[in-house]
């Protein structure tokens, strides 16, 4: 038996998609950003958010969660960027 996926509301999925939005590091801010633990474990924690409510697959929340929480534990570090 396949268990129904629940109807979250289209308001929680904007706002979780725009949170998203602002905590994503990108090209402009990625220096500034790259080893900020709590800032990358927000952004990967939004992401998780944005795959649940969206009926994402469960491995991909769950690996965006786990990997969440190994930069709040300090566990990863920023890889560097490959520039000279």
């Amino acid at each position: 038996m396949e268990s129904k996926q629940p109807e979250w509301p289209l308001e929680a999925q904007r706002q979780a998609k725009e949170l998203h939005a602002q905590l994503s590091i990108n090209d402009q801010n990625w220096h500034q950003l790259k080893g900020d633990a709590d800032h990358r474990a927000a952004e990967l924690l939004a992401a998780a958010l944005v795959q649940l409510l969206q009926g994402g697959k469960r491995s991909d929340v769950e690996a965006l969660t786990d990997q969440g929480l190994r930069w709040i534990r300090r566990e990863l570090k920023a890889p560097g960027c490959g520039r000279k």
